[in-house]
């Protein structure tokens, strides 16, 4: 029998939510969770140096966040819609794939206006689900001038349980430093905490880094609505990963050292793409692996992730690799400490 839903249920107190990110990047609190002994220690973030050694591998998402937040006025009645891009359909035709709020007020056929002078206007020409639109732009300069236009207008995607408004820091912040690959609507937020300084000094110490790239959608975040977890289907999101990312994790296991992923969303794409053999295979596509206990990792010895959210399929990913009753205590033990939890909040790792 698996899991269900309500067993991943808990009372997260709203002044735990984080609602800035801490000073500095790598100063957020580290819970240490040891999965053979069952030991939490309580730790800074720049204490992750004492964990990984000489030839041990961080696999990090290098994917970028994108300004996907804009608010256009309707034509005619002028009312305020929050517009917020999922992704591109069609760079030619200036096709994308929206959400917008509130949903009731847009049908098809009508232009959102956008920008004080509204320079940038949209026409509705699909209605892909209750909040999901197919907005076609309409702009007749070049695709750069076009994107150019279009980000100048939107704003960082915070999520909704950021309930304050968009700061100048944000924009810096709500991103990894090693941030590459653009297409990103949330942030990887275990590599949030890491700054240039402390990847220098595992450098030095002789961890070595590799990139892959999963462009984290919404559907991340969106809600299970059935007990049986079985039933529960993940919207899909694009990944790549090279041929040497595929060769260095590969070696570092072949050579008995750590492979650490960085965040739920590297862990999840490593998962995705395994052979037969337990070996990391290149992939570029598109991955909806949905991971909840059981569930039997071949690829990463180690997890550094956030703290998230009751219910929510990155909570049952974190539980499938760090084991349930464990994890639920190490939850308990974070609210009881006042650990910061979500997106800009402390992390933990699992060892």
């Amino acid at each position: 029998m698996g899991m269900k839903l309500s067993e991943f249920k808990f009372d997260l107190p709203q002044e735990l939510i984080a609602q800035h990110p801490a000073y500095n990047r790598d100063e957020s609190r580290l819970m240490v969770i040891d999965r053979k002994t069952g030991e939490i220690e309580h730790k800074e973030f720049k204490d992750v140096l004492n964990y990984f050694g000489d030839e041990d591998i961080m696999v990090l998402n290098d994917t970028k966040v994108f300004p996907a937040r804009l608010y256009g006025n309707k034509e005619k009645t002028g009312a305020v819609i929050e517009v917020f891009l999922l992704r591109e359909l069609n760079k030619e035709s200036r096709l994308w794939d929206v959400l917008v709020d509130p949903a009731r007020k847009i049908r098809i056929g009508n232009k959102l206006y956008f920008g004080d002078d509204d320079s940038l206007v949209a026409e509705v020409i699909d209605n892909t689900t209750s909040r999901g639109r197919t907005l076609r732009f309409l702009f007749e300069g070049t695709y750069e001038e076009f994107k150019t236009k279009l980000y100048s207008m939107g704003e960082t995607p915070l999520p909704k349980y950021v309930t304050r408004p968009v700061e100048p820091e944000d924009t810096d912040r709500y991103q990894t430093i090693f941030a590459k690959n653009e297409g990103a609507v949330a942030v990887p937020t275990s590599g949030l905490h890491f700054s240039r300084e402390l990847m220098k000094r595992l450098e030095i110490k002789g961890v070595d880094f590799t990139s892959l790239t999963l462009h984290v959608g919404l559907g991340t975040f969106r809600a299970v609505d059935v007990e049986d977890l079985t039933k529960h289907k993940m919207d899909s999101e694009e990944m790549f990963i090279s041929q040497e990312c595929a060769d260095r994790v590969n070696l570092a296991k072949a050579q008995k050292k750590n492979v650490c992923a960085i965040g739920t969303t590297a862990l999840r794409a490593m998962e995705g793409t395994v052979s037969t053999l337990g070996q990391l295979k290149p992939y570029e596509g598109w991955s909806n692996k949905f991971i909840f206990p059981p569930y039997n990792f071949q690829i990463a010895d180690s997890l550094i992730t956030n703290f998230h959210e009751p219910m929510s399929t990155l909570l049952m990913m974190v539980c499938a690799f760090g084991g349930y009753d464990l994890m639920m205590e190490a939850y308990q033990t974070a609210i009881k400490e006042k650990y910061r939890f979500l997106s800009y909040g402390d992390a933990m790792l699992i060892k």
